[in-house]
Protein backbone atom coordinates (compact mmCIF):
# COMPACT_ATOMS: atom_id res chain seq x y z
CA UNK A 1 0.00 0.00 0.00
CA UNK A 2 0.99 3.58 -0.55
CA UNK A 3 2.21 6.13 1.93
CA UNK A 4 -1.14 7.83 1.45
CA UNK A 5 -2.96 4.70 2.68
CA UNK A 6 -0.76 4.67 5.79
CA UNK A 7 -1.57 8.34 6.38
CA UNK A 8 -5.29 7.62 6.12
CA UNK A 9 -4.93 4.80 8.65
CA UNK A 10 -3.02 7.08 11.02
CA UNK A 11 -5.59 9.86 10.62
CA UNK A 12 -8.46 7.44 11.28
CA UNK A 13 -6.66 6.15 14.37
CA UNK A 14 -6.42 9.74 15.62
CA UNK A 15 -10.15 10.14 14.95
CA UNK A 16 -10.84 6.96 16.92
CA UNK A 17 -8.68 8.18 19.81
CA UNK A 18 -10.64 11.46 19.91
CA UNK A 19 -13.88 9.46 19.72
CA UNK A 20 -12.81 7.39 22.74
CA UNK A 21 -11.99 10.54 24.71
CA UNK A 22 -15.48 11.77 23.84
CA UNK A 23 -16.88 8.41 24.95
CA UNK A 24 -14.98 8.67 28.24
CA UNK A 25 -16.46 12.09 28.95
CA UNK A 26 -19.96 10.97 28.01
CA UNK A 27 -19.76 7.77 30.07
CA UNK A 28 -18.44 9.60 33.13
CA UNK A 29 -21.21 12.20 32.89
CA UNK A 30 -23.88 9.55 32.42
CA UNK A 31 -22.68 7.34 35.24
CA UNK A 32 -22.36 10.33 37.54
CA UNK A 33 -25.96 11.38 36.95
CA UNK A 34 -27.70 7.99 37.11
CA UNK A 35 -29.37 7.52 40.48
CA UNK A 36 -32.19 5.03 40.00
CA UNK A 37 -31.08 2.56 37.34
CA UNK A 38 -28.32 0.46 38.97
CA UNK A 39 -27.89 -2.13 36.17
CA UNK A 40 -27.45 0.58 33.56
CA UNK A 41 -25.05 2.52 35.77
CA UNK A 42 -22.95 -0.59 36.44
CA UNK A 43 -22.72 -1.45 32.72
CA UNK A 44 -21.77 2.12 31.85
CA UNK A 45 -19.04 2.08 34.51
CA UNK A 46 -17.78 -1.25 33.15
CA UNK A 47 -17.67 0.15 29.62
CA UNK A 48 -15.87 3.25 30.91
CA UNK A 49 -13.02 1.00 32.05
CA UNK A 50 -12.99 -0.69 28.64
CA UNK A 51 -12.91 2.75 27.00
CA UNK A 52 -9.84 3.77 29.01
CA UNK A 53 -8.10 0.60 27.82
CA UNK A 54 -9.16 1.32 24.24
CA UNK A 55 -7.58 4.77 24.45
CA UNK A 56 -4.28 3.18 25.46
CA UNK A 57 -4.42 0.62 22.65
CA UNK A 58 -5.10 3.33 20.09
CA UNK A 59 -2.34 5.56 21.41
CA UNK A 60 0.10 2.63 21.17
CA UNK A 61 -0.94 2.01 17.56
CA UNK A 62 -0.56 5.69 16.68
CA UNK A 63 2.87 5.93 18.30
CA UNK A 64 4.05 2.66 16.72
CA UNK A 65 3.17 4.16 13.33
CA UNK A 66 5.28 7.22 14.14
CA UNK A 67 2.40 9.57 14.89
CA UNK A 68 0.92 11.31 17.85
CA UNK A 69 -2.63 11.99 18.96
CA UNK A 70 -4.35 15.13 17.73
CA UNK A 71 -4.86 17.73 20.45
CA UNK A 72 -7.43 19.51 18.27
CA UNK A 73 -9.47 16.36 17.58
CA UNK A 74 -9.21 15.24 21.20
CA UNK A 75 -10.41 18.63 22.47
CA UNK A 76 -13.28 18.77 19.99
CA UNK A 77 -14.41 15.31 21.11
CA UNK A 78 -14.45 16.40 24.74
CA UNK A 79 -16.38 19.57 23.91
CA UNK A 80 -18.96 17.56 21.96
CA UNK A 81 -19.38 15.21 24.93
CA UNK A 82 -19.85 18.15 27.31
CA UNK A 83 -22.52 19.61 25.04
CA UNK A 84 -24.34 16.31 24.90
CA UNK A 85 -24.23 15.94 28.68
CA UNK A 86 -25.58 19.43 29.25
CA UNK A 87 -28.33 18.88 26.69
CA UNK A 88 -29.34 15.62 28.36
CA UNK A 89 -29.77 17.28 31.74
CA UNK A 90 -32.54 19.52 30.44
CA UNK A 91 -34.97 16.80 29.33
CA UNK A 92 -37.47 15.05 31.59
CA UNK A 93 -36.71 11.63 30.07
CA UNK A 94 -32.93 11.88 30.33
CA UNK A 95 -32.39 8.18 31.07
CA UNK A 96 -34.27 7.01 27.98
CA UNK A 97 -32.78 9.58 25.61
CA UNK A 98 -29.33 8.97 27.07
CA UNK A 99 -29.68 5.23 26.47
CA UNK A 100 -30.79 5.85 22.90
CA UNK A 101 -27.90 8.26 22.27
CA UNK A 102 -25.45 5.77 23.76
CA UNK A 103 -26.72 3.05 21.44
CA UNK A 104 -26.26 5.33 18.43
CA UNK A 105 -22.75 6.31 19.57
CA UNK A 106 -21.77 2.66 20.04
CA UNK A 107 -22.83 1.93 16.48
CA UNK A 108 -20.75 4.83 15.20
CA UNK A 109 -17.80 3.29 17.05
CA UNK A 110 -18.57 -0.09 15.47
CA UNK A 111 -18.45 1.50 12.02
CA UNK A 112 -15.19 3.25 12.87
CA UNK A 113 -13.45 0.08 14.06
CA UNK A 114 -14.77 -1.90 11.10
CA UNK A 115 -13.16 0.70 8.83
CA UNK A 116 -9.92 0.65 10.83
CA UNK A 117 -9.72 -3.15 10.65
CA UNK A 118 -10.10 -3.04 6.87
CA UNK A 119 -7.54 -0.24 6.52
CA UNK A 120 -5.01 -1.92 8.80
CA UNK A 121 -5.44 -5.16 6.88
CA UNK A 122 -4.99 -3.37 3.56
CA UNK A 123 -1.66 -1.84 4.65
CA UNK A 124 -0.48 -5.04 6.35
CA UNK A 125 -0.53 -3.66 9.90
CA UNK A 126 -1.59 -6.79 11.78
CA UNK A 127 -0.93 -5.28 15.22
CA UNK A 128 -3.36 -2.41 14.61
CA UNK A 129 -5.81 -4.81 13.02
CA UNK A 130 -5.77 -7.07 16.11
CA UNK A 131 -6.10 -4.09 18.50
CA UNK A 132 -9.09 -2.77 16.56
CA UNK A 133 -10.68 -6.24 16.42
CA UNK A 134 -10.41 -6.43 20.21
CA UNK A 135 -11.98 -3.00 20.62
CA UNK A 136 -14.69 -3.82 18.08
CA UNK A 137 -15.84 -6.79 20.14
CA UNK A 138 -16.20 -4.57 23.22
CA UNK A 139 -18.21 -2.01 21.25
CA UNK A 140 -20.48 -4.69 19.78
CA UNK A 141 -21.07 -6.13 23.25
CA UNK A 142 -21.98 -2.70 24.65
CA UNK A 143 -24.26 -1.92 21.72
CA UNK A 144 -26.05 -5.25 22.10
CA UNK A 145 -26.41 -4.75 25.86
CA UNK A 146 -27.93 -1.30 25.38
CA UNK A 147 -30.34 -2.56 22.73
CA UNK A 148 -31.39 -5.55 24.83
CA UNK A 149 -31.95 -3.37 27.92
CA UNK A 150 -33.61 -0.40 26.25
CA UNK A 151 -37.13 -1.89 26.64
CA UNK A 152 -36.47 -2.58 30.35
CA UNK A 153 -35.07 0.91 30.91
CA UNK A 154 -38.06 2.41 29.10
CA UNK A 155 -40.60 0.40 31.11
CA UNK A 156 -38.82 1.24 34.35
CA UNK A 157 -38.76 4.93 33.43
CA UNK A 158 -42.49 4.89 32.59
CA UNK A 159 -43.36 3.14 35.86
CA UNK A 160 -41.22 5.56 37.88
CA UNK A 161 -42.67 8.58 36.06
CA UNK A 162 -46.21 7.54 37.06
CA UNK A 163 -45.30 7.04 40.72
CA UNK A 164 -45.78 10.19 42.85
CA UNK A 165 -42.65 11.30 44.67
CA UNK A 166 -40.32 9.05 42.62
CA UNK A 167 -37.64 10.44 40.30
CA UNK A 168 -37.74 8.83 36.87
CA UNK A 169 -35.44 11.16 34.92
CA UNK A 170 -32.14 9.75 36.08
Amino acid sequence: MTTEAHEHLLDWLRDAHAMELQAESMLKAQAGRIENYPKLKARIEEHLQETLGQQQLLQQCIERLGGSTSAVKDTMGKIAAMGQAIGGMTVSDEIVKGSMASYVFENMEIASYTTLIAAAGAVGDTQTQRACEQILQQEIAMSQWLLEHLPETTREFLARSETPGVTAKK
